[in-house]
């Protein structure tokens, strides 16, 4: 193996090739053939997905000074070193499924960055100096530890895409309503209880996700033209998991709906009243087209629809 690495980045050396792939090689350590000499000075996207490594060289940027895409996806990385702030050049950085505990301020250097994934880690915080990533066009930090979110993240200008779902924040920064190119906001599974009144006011804000917040007993009116996922929505129901209930009288028993449960304790899951109602009326409809043999669907009667003119009947999911 060691010898057919050798081999593969002698090649890329001699042919100067711009892309070097070295996923699932088992790699414990960062190779020291890409660091002899000159490196790979012609080197522009690096793919070392699925291995072992655990840190970066600090000499990276030295010996691959032009590189514009970095996929480490899937390894140990537990810190992102300062060294990295020496890819001036760098526009993907792709460090998911890592066990990363701390993200480096010099990762605000990478003025170049537009696409920045940092998802199934550890992060319990972000350094302020994200904001400075002035081209970042995505975010993703879903799956960490995140309790907030760093204020000056509004100085992204030109960020599309956030996606920070299963994470611990309390509250969206009032601050995000300002970013001039926010198309979609993803803030599922957290523990939001209320969100800024001013989100969705601009045209660019289409798509928001704040599913399965417990807490959140409201939306902003801004929001109702969006394509959003509300609370709760999309849950699955574990049958099996669900012991029925049931009620007696005389020799008649009924079993009620797996939806409606016990609640034990504070952190059983109870799916909100207006979406079972949703989806039985889903069912109901569905089965009354089926019953009449129809193909395709019908429009909905008026007093149907009259039923769907709540803040539920803008979730995307609900919708369907």
């Amino acid at each position: 193996m060691a010898s057919e690495l050798c081999k593969t980045i002698s090649e890329a050396k001699l042919e100067r090739h711009k892309n070097l792939f070295l996923n699932y090689r088992n790699l414990h350590h960062f190779p020291l053939e890409l660091l002899k000499d000159e490196g790979l000075q012609y080197l522009e996207r690096l793919y070392m997905k699925r291995n072992s490594l655990t840190t970066l060289p600090e000499n990276l940027a030295q010996k691959l000074p032009n590189l514009v895409e970095l996929y480490l996806h899937s390894n140990n990385i537990v810190v992102v070193p300062e060294a990295i702030g020496s890819l001036v050049k760098l526009q993907f950085l792709d460090l998911s499924d890592n066990a990363l505990e701390i993200v480096c301020p010099e990762i605000g250097r990478l003025r170049s960055l537009r696409h920045l994934r940092l998802a199934n880690n550890q992060l319990k915080y972000l350094p302020a100096e994200v904001g400075d990533l002035r081209e970042l066009q995505t975010l993703d930090i879903s799956t960490n530890r995140l309790i907030t979110l760093p204020e000056r993240l509004h100085m992204c200008l030109s960020l599309q895409y956030l996606t920070a779902d299963r994470n611990h924040l309390w509250y969206v920064p009032r601050h995000l309503c300002q970013l001039p190119s926010l198309n979609e906001l993803s803030m599922a599974g957290n523990r939001l209880a209320f969100l800024p009144l001013d989100l969705g006011r601009s045209r660019e804000l289409q798509y928001v996700y704040v599913d399965n917040n417990i807490h959140l007993k409201g939306l902003p009116s801004y929001l109702y033209n969006k394509v959003i996922g509300c609370s709760g929505c999309g849950s699955p129901i574990q049958v099996s998991e669900v012991k029925l209930l049931s009620f007696s009288s005389g020799q008649l028993t009924v079993f009620l709906p797996a939806e409606v449960k016990s609640i034990g304790t504070e952190t059983d899951h109870v799916l909100p009243l207006q979406e079972l109602a949703m989806r039985t009326l889903y069912n109901t409809y569905y089965r009354f087209l089926k019953d009449l043999n129809f193909l395709t669907p019908i429009s909905l009667p008026k007093s149907l629809l009259e039923l769907l003119h709540c803040p539920l009947g803008h979730c995307h999911r609900c919708s369907q």
